[in-house]
């Protein structure tokens, strides 16, 4: 059986009874607050919300809604009812026309006519028809009468009774009931009545809330509404929801159009854009439907007949025809109407147009191909003539002159139209504040005057000059002025006290600007290669972006509200405009500055009380900077290769990076609320006074020019450094040193790749010590670290990083045997390094009792003792690429319970691992290629590495299974397992998620 979906209203016995059946998917577009406001008339607060939740119950569930097919309420098959009413002929023709809006599917929205959205306004999707692609500029039709839902007049909840205070006989009589899933009565076997339990999550929907809650639906749902009962059929086809009938593109013929204005003669708005036979559509409508105030048609023929019966429509204000042939194409064609307010022609082939319509307020005659016009339209205030190339000057000026209230005129691409028809324009029209003249290269507007102008667009205008600026001078009324690729302008010099908005784009000859707004708020300079000079003044410019001007040598502003600009690749820019930026300057109030790649500035200096922001990325050729911004927070110097001199002193950085400035000599900074400083990288850096008493971090690393006094001096000036990096600095020596004792909270201090040859000053100084790094200090003695250990310095060293050094073996291990306060201890590296034993005169754990006596009671009595002792703090140790360490053991007697990382990757002759840890978790043996014993006994290990290892695969095997939590495991390229035995090392230790290995067997 073939449902459609279109809507029926004739009567029905009583004897029909509802069915039920499923909906298909998409039923009903949500209904959220946004559409609710919109409605007119709305203005009960809290309604959204209230029939957000009713939409939903009564909508959104569509296993249980009652549709016109099925089964039903006694069981018995029946076609529905409005299969029945097919069946019987009680539809009319349009009903296919409803079942392809059901094909199309989607949740519509009522489109607004106007707004040229030829989209039948039964789907949210945007119409693709070459016609609005045609006609970009369709919103401007709208008068936003269309684009409403039916006003439906707001009510009070209140009158809506309690569930429980009504009677069972008063609920179970409405055919609208349904329960809190959807369902509707009748559908249980209890033929009494309801339950309790009913009564309390059942719901009258009577009329008024249907209507309300239809308004908020389009016409595909509405359709799909009328298939689910009597009640709901009657309230979807209200025709407060079928106003406005949108059949764009649609394949309609006349006789089903015929009886869509039958059964809705009370329409409004009309679309048969695209429609076949738009001519017997458009003449039916004029003739039925007598309320009609928005007319469509387009993508056909209309015949003159068509025109002459527009009198038949007397409530018609819009008429809109889009790509259509009027008449024969060689006839004119009259319009005549009393009531029409608006009139668009668009894309229309005819050879003449005549248009005589007293209330007539808009007129849009774009890229239509007639030769002549006429137009008697008292009351006409917008015309529209673009592009329409055989209109001669003559037939312009002659339509143009007959409306004399015109306020906006638009005759872009109208090439045959002179500075004689403007000049008549401007005596007839004293009222004209917008003109569109683009692309009409035979005027110059010399001699024009329109004092009442407001906007003025000349794109691409060959014949507009500097002495064009004359005639616009006079439009003191004037607030929006383009001038766009109009290639023979050589400067624009204007005092407009109206003045808001100016664009300049592609004027390639263009040199000078001079403007004088009060007004002035934006200004767009684009693509003016020549442009040299710029003189701007203006009370309300707040930003100014003058990028890539590669031409502009001098720039004089009095803006006293500018607060941003932008000359980025202003590569002719010298150091004059420094001038304009200061306070003494006109922009007192100026916040970001922007001058990168302006690569001919040498020496900039700026002394200013406003700036926050600078930015001088890319300025290759600047050697020498000075700041005095109190206020400034951002300064950007990437790319500043050359600059040599450097002064902040004061501003209000909170951190500088001038580690980009390689050639950075002189470094003079004052900064009260500076916390980090980077130098890193200033190698020939030789005087420096830094003066920032809240500094609390400074990298001086490679500063190799950094000697004792400049370190002497900031930390003087700079109490609260806490972090301290002197790597590669070679000329730091003791002096520099003890001066650090002026650091109380000086905790990391960096000493890495120096030339010192001992720590003592740094013992003496550095009290609070925490973090000491001392990378290839290859010039430290032995004996250099015994204060450590046997003196008790540095209390609160935590992390000691000796890697690449040239300690020997027995000062390591006394390092490590008697400073176990440490935490992070780094060996990187260190050639010296053999073993890593921490058992007792190299004997393992199990060696230990193997050869316990009784009769030796004393060793044991040791050995608790030892035990007790090596109560370690060591959580990370770090032995990479250490190339003498053949092996590492670490039993439960040497006490390191916290070690959790232990990293031995790149010793290659690291033979024999034997681990205890009972918290470690990280260990990487990665590179290690002379690896064959592993053990393990780290229950909370959860990742191993061991890529490129010889170890085979029962070893591996043996080491993890006591790795209850191992999850890790790394065997990439070990030649002596295999991959396909992985199901080995899962069985022996169960916890493992990952393994890593080799794709292909070696």
């Amino acid at each position: 059986m073939r449902i459609f979906c279109c809507l029926c209203f004739g009567e029905e016995g009583e004897e029909e009874k509802l069915i039920k059946s499923n909906c298909g998917d998409n039923f009903v577009g949500k209904v959220n607050k946004s559409e609710m406001d919109n409605i007119p008339g709305n203005d009960i607060e809290g309604d959204a919300e209230f029939f957000d939740v009713v939409a939903r119950r009564i909508l959104g569930r569509r296993e249980r809604l009652r549709l016109l097919a099925g089964e039903g309420r006694d069981g018995v098959e029946n076609d529905g009812l409005l299969g029945r009413e097919v069946n019987e002929g009680r539809f009319g023709d349009e009903s296919g026309i409803f079942e392809e809006m059901m094909i199309a599917g989607g949740s519509g929205s009522h489109s607004g006519l106007l707004d040229v959205n030829l989209n039948l306004g039964l789907s949210e999707e945007a119409s693709t028809s070459a016609a609005s692609a045609a006609v970009p500029q369709r919103e401007d039709f709208d008068h936003d009468s269309q684009n409403k839902r039916p006003k439906v007049h707001s009510f009070s909840l209140g009158w809506i009774p309690p569930l429980e205070n009504r009677s069972k006989n008063e609920i179970a009589g409405n055919e609208g009931l349904f329960d809190s899933g959807g369902g509707m009565e009748g559908e249980g076997d209890d033929s009494n009545g309801l339950n309790g339990e009913d009564l309390e999550i059942r719901m009258d929907l009577t009329d008024d809330l249907l209507h309300m809650v239809f308004s908020f639906l389009g016409h595909v749902d509405l359709c799909r509404a009328a298939k689910v009962c009597r009640q709901w059929r009657a309230a979807s086809s209200h025709e407060d929801f079928w106003r406005f009938l949108n059949f764009e593109n649609r394949p309609l013929s006349p006789q089903q159009f015929e009886n869509m204005c039958y059964r809705y003669p009370n329409a409004t708005s009309l679309n048969a854009y695209g429609t076949p036979c738009i001519h017997a559509l458009g003449m039916a409508s004029v003739s039925s439907l007598r309320n009609l105030e928005v007319l469509t048609l387009g993508r056909g023929q209309l015949e003159e007949s068509f025109f002459q019966a527009l009198t038949n429509s007397p409530m018609l204000k819009s008429l809109t025809i889009i790509d259509a042939t009027l008449g024969s194409g060689l006839q004119e064609i009259s319009f005549h109407h009393d009531r029409l307010h608006v009139l668009h022609i668009v894309k229309c082939r005819v050879i003449r147009i005549f248009v005589r319509c007293p209330q007539l307020e808009t007129l849009s005659l774009k890229r239509s191909s007639m030769p002549h016009v006429g137009l008697h339209c008292p009351l006409l205030h917008h015309l529209d003539m673009a592009s329409c190339h055989k209109l001669s000057d003559a037939a312009v000026r002659s339509a143009i002159t007959s409306c004399a209230l015109l306020e906006s005129l638009d005759i872009s691409n109208c090439s045959g139209v002179s500075d004689e028809t403007l000049r008549d324009v401007a005596a007839t029209c004293g009222n004209l504040h917008i003109f569109d003249a683009s692309y009409c290269p035979n005027i110059s507007l010399e001699s024009v005057r329109l004092p009442m102008l407001k906007v003025l667009k000349l794109h691409s205008c060959e014949g507009i000059t500097s002495a064009s600026m004359a005639s616009i001078g006079h439009s003191y009324m004037l607030e929006v002025l383009e001038l766009a690729n109009c290639s023979l302008l050589t400067s624009v010099s204007l005092e407009l006290s109206r003045l808001q908005n100016i664009r300049l784009v592609h004027c390639r000859k263009f040199i000078d600007l001079n403007l004088r707004s009060n007004a002035l708020t934006s200004i767009t300079v684009s693509n003016c290669p020549s442009l040299q000079r710029i003189n701007i003044t203006s009370s309300a410019l707040k930003k100014l972006v003058l990028q890539k001007q590669e031409s502009l040598t001098n720039l004089t502003l009095q803006c006293p509200c500018l607060q941003e600009v932008d000359l980025t690749e202003c590569e002719s820019l010298t150091n004059s405009v420094c001038e304009v930026f200061n306070d003494s300057g006109g922009c007192p109030v100026l916040r970001t500055l922007i001058l990168d790649s302006c690569e001919s500035l040498t020496a900039l200096a700026f002394c200013s009380t406003s700036l926050n922001t600078i930015s001088l990325a890319g300025c290759l050729a600047v050697t020498s900077l000075e700041l005095r911004c109190p206020f400034l927070e951002q300064v950007s110097l990437y790319g500043c290769d050359h600059l040599e001199r450097a002064s902040f002193s004061p501003v209000g950085l909170r951190s500088l990076n001038l580690g980009i400035c390689p050639k950075l000599n002189v470094l003079h900074i004052d900064a009260p609320q500076m916390v980090s400083l980077e130098l890193k990288g200033c190698g020939v850096l030789s005087e420096a006074s830094i003066k920032c008493p809240f500094l609390t971090s400074l990298d001086a690393s490679f500063c190799s020019q950094f000697q004792d006094n400049c370190l002497s001096d900031t930390t003087a000036s700079c109490p609260m450094i806490e972090s301290l990096v002197l790597m590669s600095c070679p000329t730091v020596g003791s002096v520099g040193l003890l001066s650090l004792r002026s650091l109380p909270k000086l905790t990391y201090l960096d000493l890495s790749y120096t030339f010192l040859i001992t720590l003592q000053p740094v013992f003496e100084s550095c009290l609070w010590l925490k973090v000491l790094k001392l990378q290839a200090c290859k010039y430290l003695s032995d004996s250099s670290l015994e204060p450590l250990y046997r003196d008790g310095a540095l209390p609160n060293l935590c992390e000691l990083d000796l890697s690449y050094g040239t300690l020997c073996q027995s000062a390591i291990e006394e390092l490590l045997e008697c400073c176990t306060h440490l935490t992070h201890v780094s060996l990187n590296g260190c050639v010296n390094m053999h073993d890593l034993n921490w058992g007792f005169n190299g004997l393992s754990y199990s060696e230990i009792t193997k050869i316990h006596e009784p009769s030796r009671p004393s060793l044991l009595g040791d050995l608790n003792s030892t035990a007790e002792q090596a109560n370690r703090l060591l959580e990370n140790l770090n032995c990479v690429g250490c190339p003498n360490i053949k092996k590492v053991a670490i039993p439960p007697e040497a006490g390191c319970i916290h070690l959790s990382f232990l990293n031995l990757s790149l010793s290659t002759n690291l033979k024999e691992v034997d681990v205890a840890c009972s918290n470690l978790c990280f260990l990487n043996l990665s590179n290690c290629s002379s690896l064959e014993v592993l053990k393990l006994e780290c229950p909370k290990l959860s990742s191993l590495f061991l890529q490129s290892c010889n170890i085979d695969e029962q070893a591996v095997e043996a080491a993890i299974a006591p790795c209850s939590m191992l999850e890790t495991l790394d065997v990439r390229f070990c030649p002596k397992i295999c991959p396909l035995s992985m199901g080995s090392f899962r069985a022996a230790c169960p916890s493992l998620k990952r393994i890593y290995s080799s794709l292909a067997p070696p």
